[in-house]
């Protein structure tokens, strides 16, 4: 199982699921002969409450959490970080940490998202910087390239993503915008259920994925997917 929506990572287009995960996925999988895998987009709550009642086998991305106990973390398939984007005139100057060197400015963030941490939530609430929130990627990158807002911050690969997507579209010219501080990072997984008394085949599925993920971590070919969609 796979979330059908997370773009660039994970997600549908034109009814069949893409992104950089399912890539890497995708080929590991086609080397693995001895098993027949299909991989089914499905919203990502849906995917999760699978996996806790133990009718999933396997679903990516996941964050590692002590929360999920019915899941198991083996090797990250890749990391992903979090950063600010912003006008360039803002990045005139250094700005390396985060978030105290964007105190007094205007950050966009998706709506009901967590993304700045602690720190800059504190600084939000005793109005050092001014937060500004917008549904989605697309909206909140056009505010900042419109120059509404100074920065923004997200997944900064589903940024990059976003930004060629505008720029295809040509709502962006393809310069004025870079990435400031990384504000935080975390490694995406494909995690596998431990019911490993209902799926007696797992542990030799898992000795086979480790093998090719290792080869393509090792050969640079997960280098080469993440930049297909972000080039």
């Amino acid at each position: 199982m796979a979330d059908e929506a997370y773009p660039p990572y994970s997600y549908k287009q034109d009814g069949k699921m893409t992104g950089i995960y399912t890539d890497v996925l995708s080929v590991i999988f086609a080397k693995m002969t001895d098993f027949n895998i299909k991989i089914e987009g499905i919203p990502w709550k849906r995917g999760l409450k699978s996996m806790e009642a133990g009718d999933g086998f396997a679903l990516y991305p996941p964050y590692k959490r002590e929360d999920r106990p019915y899941m198991d973390y083996t090797a990250p398939i890749l990391a992903e970080e979090s950063a600010a984007y912003c006008d360039e005139k803002i990045l005139s100057k250094a700005r390396p940490k985060w978030p105290e060197d964007y105190y007094n400015l205007r950050i966009g963030n998706n709506s009901g998202f967590a993304v700045g941490g602690a720190v800059f939530d504190r600084a939000v609430q005793d109005g050092l910087i001014k937060l500004s929130e917008a549904k989605g990627n697309a909206k909140n990158l056009l505010k900042l390239i419109n120059g509404r807002i100074d920065c923004y911050i997200n997944d900064a690969l589903s940024i990059e993503w976003e930004l060629n997507q505008l720029k295809q579209k040509g709502k962006y010219k393809g310069s004025g915008i870079v990435r400031g501080a990384t504000i935080s990072g975390e490694f995406g997984y494909l995690g596998f259920t431990k019911k490993a008394d209902k799926y007696t085949y797992l542990e030799k599925f898992k000795e086979q994925y480790h093998k090719y993920l290792d080869e393509m971590k090792t050969n640079g070919e997960i280098d080469k997917i993440i930049k297909k969609y972000t080039q």
